[in-house]
């Protein structure tokens, strides 16, 4: 963590390269000019497009299930921004409240489920803008995400006694997902990063699960977030480029309901444009982590995770734990 940080002088400062300080678009004097606690605020809502990971999003369950998820998820870490633009050593804490509801049922004969996912985001965001220290404390609602999720190959829509089968048997299983995330989030135009991102938001992903042994699975996920304009911005419209991300689950079984994973991916892509500026912001960021899933008096569980960052060019480098409580209901 830490290791993309600038270089400080003696005194502990941040300072740019001589190529950084000749070369600044024009609408960083704008940024300059307007704002200094409001730009470090909601650093979290940049960059949170393709850092998921989600183990068993593609593993398939008996139609008619309902889930109701409450989760709560603690991040902490540092943010890296274009060279272009005046923060530095941005370092964020930041407190996620999300409720959420499945539901599953046949579409075409395939197993499906539908996610309605809504978050609450609080926390602090320290940094430098330019060289003047800057601090905020901010809350609000996201954008709200709905996921579509299908099984292509290898799960048809099943009953209980049927999904037992598969259990005990597990065979290769190929599935694929829409999410939608639509700008319903807290949004002020008057300041630089936000809680909501005032634009849509759609990723098409692929997933396939490859049962190593009847017990350990590895799931393989491939997709790419394609990510609207934000014609609000406060430094003219914003637009970025397509998010191309990769998850890898090694999930072991040890009883119905419990069972644990260790978690990987690498993303890439996100170069933005701002105000016709074009920006070499270009992602190529990787995170490791664990999950573990207990189950509890039949349709109970709790979910426990933990991910770190590998590396990180740009967006953010976060130490990340997850807890949840689910129930299951008819």
């Amino acid at each position: 963590m830490g290791s993309n940080r600038p270089a400080t002088t003696s005194a502990g400062s941040p300072r740019m390269s001589a190529a950084q300080t000749r070369v600044r678009p024009r609408w960083t004097a704008l940024v300059m000019r307007t704002f200094v606690v409001a730009a470090i605020c909601n650093v979290w809502a940049v960059q949170g497009f393709a850092q998921e990971l989600t183990p068993r999003a593609y593993w398939p369950a008996p139609k008619g299930i309902n889930v109701a998820v409450v989760g709560y998820v603690y991040a902490h870490g540092d943010v890296f921004f274009d060279p272009s633009i005046p923060l530095y050593g941005v370092d964020s804490e930041v407190n996620i409240a999300l409720l959420a509801y499945l539901r599953t049922f046949s579409l075409w004969g395939r197993t499906t489920n539908v996610l309605v996912e809504q978050p609450y985001q609080w926390g602090t965001t320290k940094g430098i803008l330019v060289d003047t220290p800057a601090e905020g404390s901010v809350s609000g609602f996201g954008d709200l995400g709905v996921t579509l999720t299908i099984n292509l190959h290898g799960a048809p829509a099943m009953t209980p006694p049927e999904f037992q089968v598969l259990r005990g048997k597990p065979h290769p299983i190929l599935g694929a997902s829409l999410k939608v995330v639509a700008p319903t989030g807290k949004y002020d135009p008057n300041r630089l990063l936000n809680e909501g991102g005032n634009r849509w938001a759609v990723k098409a992903e692929l997933g396939y699960i490859i049962p190593l042994r009847p017990k350990v699975l590895l799931e393989i996920e491939g997709g790419a977030w394609v990510l609207g304009d934000d014609d609000e911005f406060i430094a003219g419209r914003r637009e970025q480029e397509p998010i191309v991300g990769f998850e890898f689950h090694l999930v072991r079984r040890f009883k119905p309901g419990f069972w644990a994973s260790l978690d990987a991916n690498f993303f890439f892509g996100g170069r933005q444009t701002i105000a016709g500026t074009e920006l070499v912001d270009v992602q190529r960021n990787s995170r490791l982590g664990a999950t573990v899933v207990v189950p509890f008096k039949g349709r109970h569980a709790v979910k426990i995770g933990y991910a770190k960052g590998l590396f990180a060019e740009f967006g953010t480098d976060f130490d990340q734990f997850l807890v949840s409580y689910q129930t299951v209901f008819n």
